[in-house]
């Protein structure tokens, strides 16, 4: 990606006046991959302009992020950090972000499979650690997370760079974000009214009780690009089954094939064809990361396609996700875990044998599109068929 790309400093203009809405007096930090510099520097150049007082950019180790992003320097805090140093809460950082009225977090990962061989306890550990300091960020600040092109990416999303510059961009500057918050607003009135949702697929039948808590819509304020409307779950209610469409994705790691058994709420069984043993041992890291906390609806059809990046997968249009671990406060949750973990349930696709699905049989082909389907039932009423919405909003 070029200095000078109009694309970027589109990208920085509705990231500064729509996602963050930055006006004057406001304190900026922008946290960056070394990658994402031309992004960062329209941004600068954009917050400085909207009346900004202090803008400041980190392009090293933060320790918001540390738990979930690779780069040379968190490699290195996990490798040589002795155990004390893991569970020394950050005082400069804490200090720093309660002086801030904007975080931007700008992903441009060279290496996505950096985390591929550290030990994924040494990550939890520090994740619970540093859960006091993401959970201010959420609840204090006006923040954002959005993605940078790299050829690192790219090659995940089996795309070349160029293809994959027009895949980010378009999905970024090509949505009319305020149309898009108000077809969502929509859509979150309607999932506010409902009771029971219902999924059924491929080696999927579950159940679970939204009742009493609140949606939120996803409109571009911190995800950027976004797309969904997400809720929180009873936290006893889930019983059943769901075989996961795509494998997911944790620090660099792929869990193939990943099929998980509810009852009470609480994820009994857990099995994948590739990383089950890493799996368990993710799932055990506190008593909250074997619930849900969130429920998410994709709702971006511009976005067709898996890419091996949740910024993007968790709101392909016809898909729903559920994350294991800390569910938003804002939505209801009561579940309190250092995980927070997105996996995806593509509902687009052919008819498929409910039978076949009850009984729990075997996963089809997780990169099939063709191979997917399913149904979303919100209550008594099919809302949505194999991707497609059967309601209007």
């Amino acid at each position: 990606m070029a200095l000078n790309d109009p694309r970027v400093t589109k990208q920085a203009e509705i990231l500064v006046k729509y996602s963050t809405r930055v006006k004057k007096g406001d304190r900026v930090l922008i946290v960056a991959d070394w990658l994402a510099k031309p992004l960062a520097l329209e941004i600068y150049k954009e917050a400085i302009k909207a009346g900004a007082i202090e803008v400041r950019v980190h392009f090293d180790v933060d320790e918001q992020v540390i738990s979930r992003s690779y780069n040379e320097f968190a490699e290195a805090f996990f490798k040589y950090a002795k155990p004390f140093q893991i569970k020394e809460f950050p005082k400069l950082a804490d200090q720093e972000l309660k002086g801030l009225d904007v975080w931007m977090r700008l992903y441009a990962q060279a290496n996505t499979r950096g985390f591929s061989n550290i030990d994924a306890s040494l990550i939890s550990e520090r994740a619970k650690v540093v859960r006091p300091i993401i959970d201010y960020r959420v609840l204090k600040t006006r923040w954002v997370i959005t993605k940078v092109p790299t050829e690192a990416q790219a090659q995940e999303a089996d795309m070349s760079l160029s293809e994959y510059e027009n895949f980010v961009f378009s999905a970024i500057n090509e949505v009319d974000w305020v149309v898009k918050q108000k077809e969502q607003e929509r859509l979150r009135k309607i999932v506010d009214a409902v009771s029971e949702v219902h999924i059924i697929g491929p080696a999927t039948d579950l159940r679970m009780s939204i009742k009493g808590r609140q949606s939120e819509n996803g409109d571009g304020r911190f995800n950027m690009p976004d797309g969904e409307v997400f809720t929180s779950v009873v936290e006893n209610s889930t019983e059943g089954f769901i075989t996961y469409t795509y494998p997911a994705l944790y620090l660099g790691k792929e869990f193939h094939n990943v099929r998980l058994e509810f009852k009470g709420g609480k994820v009994v069984k857990a099995t994948a064809d590739k990383g089950e043993k890493d799996l368990n041992k993710i799932l055990d890291i506190d008593s909250g990361a074997r619930f849900i906390g969130e429920l998410g609806i994709g709702n971006n059809f511009a976005i067709k396609r898996f890419t091996k990046d949740i910024l993007f997968d968790e709101k392909i249009g016809g898909s729903i996700h559920l994350a294991l671990g800390s569910g938003y406060k804002e939505t209801g949750s009561k579940n309190v875990s250092s995980l927070h973990w997105d996996m995806i349930k593509d509902l687009r696709g052919p008819a498929f044998d409910k039978s076949s699905a009850r009984q729990g049989g075997p996963a089809r082909n997780a990169f099939s599109i063709a191979d997917a389907g399913g149904e979303l039932w919100f209550d008594d009423k099919l809302v949505q068929k194999n991707g497609k919405w059967l309601v209007k909003f």
